[in-house]
């Protein structure tokens, strides 16, 4: 494998800088060194994780006990006529300025959001009434028999924050999107407003991974938990934002552990004066 770091913390490779030490973390810089480390991972039956930005994941502080493989350094942005197609560590922010010089639409919500191509697919991220299901054509996956294919999005399952591969053991390697002719003069006053809107209205200063909880039918979460009055409620170095209290935030020398009491203790709150049941957005790695 290469690019191996042995005893990696991951503190310092996760947007909320909390979680312990991996066995190995692996940097692959191409499509191929990543689909070779998988390989690898596979044939020692040892347990692995493909993350991108980790900009919505979480680690316990025991680390894990495996090989957490970072996509960040596979980049790589083509454009053939309206088709975008990106690689999977990609930044999504960079894929949505490369749209915009192309004077092409469809991504300007993607701006802004801290993951990468492979992150945002998986999770079928979204923002300001957009989502990836909305532009995404297909998606070139790694199999469990380390097969490579390109699966059309109608195949994908995508909804609210779920998609096929948190249910199948697919890899996302590389995305295509289908976007439509703009003017890039538009295009690029509308993401300077998500931009303002996001300063304005996130605790961007402070370490987090984005909104906690997903959106409930009819409601929004950041809403629920200000009306059961917990903004700044805290355990530990983790807090509920006075921002937004969609957020919980590293406030300072929060642990993993922090984090998700925190967590459950909002849903217990909040499922106690409204009976909605909140349910996190993030992804946490026991």
């Amino acid at each position: 494998m290469q690019n191996i770091t042995e005893s990696l913390p991951l503190a310092g490779h996760c947007t909320m800088r909390v979680g312990g030490i991996a066995r190995r973390g692996c940097f692959p810089d191409t499509e191929e060194d990543l689909c070779k480390a998988i390989s690898e991972c596979r044939m020692e039956s040892s347990r692995y994780a493909v993350i991108g930005n980790a900009s919505n994941c979480i680690f316990p502080d025991t680390g894990y006990d495996g090989t957490v493989i970072f996509t960040t350094e596979i980049r790589g942005i083509r454009i053939d006529g309206t088709l975008l197609s990106a690689s999977c560590g990609e930044k999504l922010s960079a894929v949505a300025r490369a749209a915009r010089d192309a004077s092409l639409s469809g991504l300007e919500f993607a701006y802004g959001i801290p993951g990468t191509v492979g992150g945002a697919v998986y999770m079928n991220a979204g923002a300001y009434g957009g989502e990836i299901k909305d532009c995404l054509s297909t998606v070139k996956v790694l199999d469990g028999n380390g097969e490579i294919s390109v699966l059309p999005v109608q195949e994908l399952e995508l909804s609210y924050r779920k998609s096929i591969f948190m249910k199948r053991e697919l890899i996302i390697l590389e995305a295509s999107f289908e976007l439509t002719r703009g003017d890039k003069d538009t295009i690029s006053a509308l993401m300077e407003d998500y931009t303002r809107r996001r300063s304005e209205k996130q605790p961007l200063d402070k370490p987090s991974c984005g909104s906690t909880f997903k959106r409930p039918e009819g409601n929004f979460a950041g809403a629920l938990i200000e009306q059961c009055g917990l903004k700044g409620m805290r355990i530990g170095g983790a807090s509920v934002s006075e921002k937004h209290a969609g957020f919980i935030i590293n406030d300072g020398g929060a642990t993993s552990s922090d984090i998700t009491a925190l967590i459950k203790a909002v849903q217990k709150k909040v499922f106690e004066e409204t009976g909605v049941m909140l349910e996190p957005e993030i992804r946490i790695f026991e």
